[in-house]
């Protein structure tokens, strides 16, 4: 046995445990986390069971800890984190339906548009001038989709999408 090594063998892998959901602690993932939870039961199972192997025993922590992560991932797929804002880290999905002016004319399909203390590109299917209202009907990674809002003296205003 190792001098580094604590007795009884199953202390080394609670410690290991304990410090593995420490490191989850000061750097968040839920990949540690896992790591931790597979070390304490090795660490239970070893406790149960002094006689086990070392080769046995990291084995045992290695399919406990991808058995763990695995299990998470799917749960976490199957039983997405419910939140008040869903559109809250998707900035641009936030600005689809809303209505801007140009601040950059539309030429060969793309302009700008400020939006708050940021600038857009947005696509739209036809060229427009400066100053034109565009509502915004979606959005592609970082650039927004765009559809010239026409003023009607029926409806209020409507938009013709051109993407």
């Amino acid at each position: 046995m190792n001098p580094w090594l604590l007795e009884p063998a199953y202390w080394n892998w609670l410690v290991l445990g304990v410090a593995l959901m420490a490191v989850e602690a000061i750097v968040p993932g839920f990949f540690f986390l896992w790591l931790g939870v597979a070390a304490l039961l090795v660490g239970l199972l070893l406790a149960i069971a002094p006689g086990l192997d070392g080769s046995w025993q990291v084995l045992l922590f290695a399919v406990l800890s991808v058995g763990s992560i695995v299990a998470w991932r799917l749960w976490l797929r199957r039983s997405p984190t419910r939140t008040a804002d869903p559109l809250l880290n998707r900035r641009g999905h936030q600005y689809v339906g809303r209505v801007f002016t140009l601040d950059a004319p539309v030429v060969n399909g793309h302009g700008k548009i400020r939006v708050d203390d940021s600038t857009w590109r947005v696509v739209v299917e036809q060229d427009c001038p400066a100053g034109t209202r565009l509502r915004i009907v979606g959005v592609d990674g970082v650039v927004l989709r765009g559809a010239v809002e026409i003023a009607s003296a029926d409806e209020g205003s409507s938009a013709k999408s051109f993407s």
